[in-house]
């Protein structure tokens, strides 16, 4: 009886040992609690927990895009929510990570645009950013995603920092600046329509900066991480024209060490599942393979290669 008793507790082990080894605990990096990233991070965990057997991803509140891609190359975080252009400057070691050369993380996916909104006040009398010369303008926070995009965007038209009046603000202090006259424009890099633009458009007369077709299309040409993107008339109050403009993507990275078929499995799922998940977050609803390889300028993971190309995406491994 002991023997039979023994052998039981034995395949009883063997059993246990391995579901366990099956079973994947991931973090995942997002951004602060309050921010869109956070919140639609948990939705997208909750369905890959849901509908992938022995899967367990926790999203983690962090400092956004250049923290996790830092968390990624230490192994400290599995996948992370980035910005596609702070990604590129990571994986090259350029601007923000000027002298830094991340690359222990490639791209899955691109989920929706964060768009380069440049709003100025009617007053200010800029039209085109050639008009911000001499002009207040708040280009975001130092050294953040923002103001690397702003200085992009002013180098297509032959302006620098130096031509303007600069001041890094936040989105809201940006906005507040517009609403009491101590700037006369500022860009916010947003999903649209942007909380702070839409509360000053109920209270300020301000427009919306469109990009001019030669400096749009050499912007394309020169940072492959920007897409074409038009900002519909009425998206702000009294703001009633189509704006040109240029976008950032919303992506997930991932670690290199995570493997081929689970990262195709995390794919496939968010893809199979996504009614569920515009049903959990409204930024679900933007998710589209049609555009989900758009704007990457580093290389996928294997897994979301198998993925992209079993439906007819032959995007190689850029």
């Amino acid at each position: 009886m002991r023997k039979i008793i023994m052998s039981i507790i034995a395949v009883s082990l063997l059993i246990i040992s391995c579901q366990k080894s099956n079973n994947y605990n991931y973090v995942f990096a997002t951004g602060g609690t309050s921010g869109t990233y956070y919140s639609f991070g948990g939705s997208i965990a909750s369905i890959w927990n849901a509908n992938i057997e022995g899967m367990n991803v926790t999203a983690q509140s962090t400092g956004a895009s250049a923290e996790n891609l830092r968390l990624l190359n230490r192994h400290e975080a599995d996948l992370a929510f980035v910005q596609n252009d702070v990604m590129d400057y990571a994986y090259n070691g350029t601007d923000i990570f000027a002298g830094e050369v991340l690359t222990n993380f490639s791209a899955m996916l691109t989920l929706y645009p964060e768009i380069v909104q440049i709003a100025a006040t009617k007053s200010s009398g800029i039209k085109t950013i050639a008009d911000m010369k001499g002009k207040r303008v708040s280009v975001g926070d130092a050294g953040s995603g923002v103001e690397f995009n702003a200085k992009q965007i002013l180098e297509a038209y032959g302006l620098t920092f130096d031509d303007i009046n600069k001041s890094n603000l936040s989105f809201k202090e940006s906005s507040d600046g517009l609403q009491n006259g101590t700037l006369d424009a500022c860009f916010i890099v947003a999903g649209i329509p942007n909380a702070a633009l839409q509360e000053l458009s109920l209270s300020s007369d301000i427009v919306l900066v469109s990009l001019d077709q030669i400096q749009l299309d050499e912007m394309l040409r020169k940072y492959k991480y920007y897409t074409e993107i038009t900002i519909p008339a009425n998206t702000y109050n009294k703001v009633d024209t189509d704006t040109k403009a240029i976008a950032v993507k919303a992506t997930i990275a991932v670690n290199n060490n995570i493997p081929e078929d689970v990262v195709y499995n995390l794919m496939k799922t968010l893809f199979d599942k996504k009614a569920d998940l515009a049903v959990a977050h409204a930024k679900g609803e933007e998710l589209n393979i049609e555009t989900a390889y758009q704007g990457i300028s580093i290389p996928f993971h294997p897994g979301a290669i198998k993925y992209y190309k079993e439906l007819g995406y032959d995007i190689g491994n850029n």
